[in-house]
């Protein structure tokens, strides 16, 4: 089992590194699902060893498990590039991102950025930003990484080039909607070169060597507002991914900060509608120390404990009967429903509630939703 004593980060050991990274690289294994993979059987391993059992009773008669040299590849490949796979709890996985709904077990990081300070601020913005745009989101970055906060961005064109080269000296943190040794935009090469031999440091969830593609994006902004205190928003479109990573930071319960542009300029439509919509306005740097230091508090007085299941060796498994299945079927719809409402109305325990989605999960037939809301695919 890990090991962990109060208050310090756990430690996983070579073999438990490896059955965590062929958890989740298995098939319908997402962030959420390991965590009760973990919780139900304890341990990583015990739980790879019940994963084609748990298809087939829902409802798939093939399941593919991770392999133990596809897993060994990734993680020699990894440490070839220079790289490390973190674990949830371990001291270089940022604070702030283990406290959201479903942290991503695993982290591949790079570079000499220290991630385990809880002061990150995201700053973001539109690709296409004009010449003010940038020099304002250097302005923020060179700031707010001066007083001790580690700038955060998704390494686009634009506003989050300009604020990862103003922090560059002090702290930045790129994080990649790819593998970690897959730079996009290819432009960028030099400046993730430059990280490296400042204070600059890349994350990301994705397997190495994986090419990003659009559906990877929102995953990858909803670790940029996790690992954050706030997003900052300087020139987004109305309909552009900025927003989404604001959405993910009001879910994760974080600052979102906006800089106010002109209203005849497509580019800050998106920033001027957050203000009207709450978001605190920033004229300056000053404006965004006082609002992230104001509200931190909650988050930065949060000690770590360590992942559910860890020091568990698992719960009795239930008999569920087939009856209890299909009631749960028929309970179930493409309208997402909450999993303790479900619970309530099926007058199932909790236990036997969580087995059975993971049945229907691993098989490919529910999807999980924000909120701890499920639903059936048909």
């Amino acid at each position: 089992m890990p090991t962990a004593t109060k208050g310090r980060a756990v430690e996983l050991s070579d073999a438990q590194r490896l059955s965590w990274l062929r958890l989740i690289r298995s098939e319908n294994v997402g962030p959420r699902t390991f965590r009760d993979l973990l919780n139900h059987f304890g341990s990583a391993e015990n739980a790879l060893a019940a994963l084609p059992d748990l298809s087939r009773r829902g409802g798939r008669s093939s399941y593919k498990v991770c392999p133990a040299d596809k897993a060994e590849a990734e993680l020699d490949a990894v440490s070839r590039y220079g790289a490390s796979m973190v674990a949830l709890g371990e001291r270089p996985y940022p604070p702030n991102l283990r406290e959201i709904e479903a942290p991503p077990p695993l982290l591949t990081m790079a570079g000499p950025a220290d991630t385990a300070g809880s002061k990150a601020v995201a700053i973001i913005g539109a690709r296409n930003c004009s010449m003010a745009g940038a020099k304002l989101a250097a302005t923020f970055a060179e700031e707010l990484s001066r007083n001790g906060y580690l700038v955060v961005s998704g390494l686009a064109r634009g506003i989050d080039s300009a604020a990862h080269k103003a922090s560059l000296r002090l702290g930045t943190l790129a994080v990649f909607a790819g593998g970690i040794n897959v730079i996009y935009p290819s432009e960028n090469q030099a400046l993730v070169e430059a990280f490296h031999q400042n204070a600059g440091g890349v994350v990301t969830e994705m397997p190495f060597g994986l090419k990003p593609r659009a559906r990877e994006f929102p995953r990858r902004n909803r670790l940029i507002s996790g690992i954050s205190l706030g997003v900052l928003v300087i020139e987004a479109a109305s309909r552009s991914g900025s927003l989404h990573t604001a959405r993910f930071a009001l879910e994760q319960n974080r600052d979102v900060l906006a800089v106010p542009g002109s209203p005849l300029d497509p580019r800050s439509e998106g920033a001027n509608r957050l203000i009207q919509q709450g978001a605190a306005l920033m004229m300056t740097p000053d404006d965004a120390l006082q609002v992230l230091e104001a509200n931190s508090a909650s988050l930065l007085s949060q000690n770590f404990e360590e992942p559910a299941g860890a020091e568990h060796p698992g719960y009795n498994t239930e008999e569920i009967s087939e009856n209890d299945r299909q009631r749960l079927l028929y309970a179930l719809g493409p309208t997402p429903s909450d999993v303790d409402e479900i619970i309530r109305f099926l007058q199932i325990s909790p236990q036997a509630a969580q087995v059975m989605l993971l049945e229907l999960e691993l098989a490919g037939r529910l999807e999980r939703h924000r909120g701890n809301k499920v639903s059936l695919i048909t």
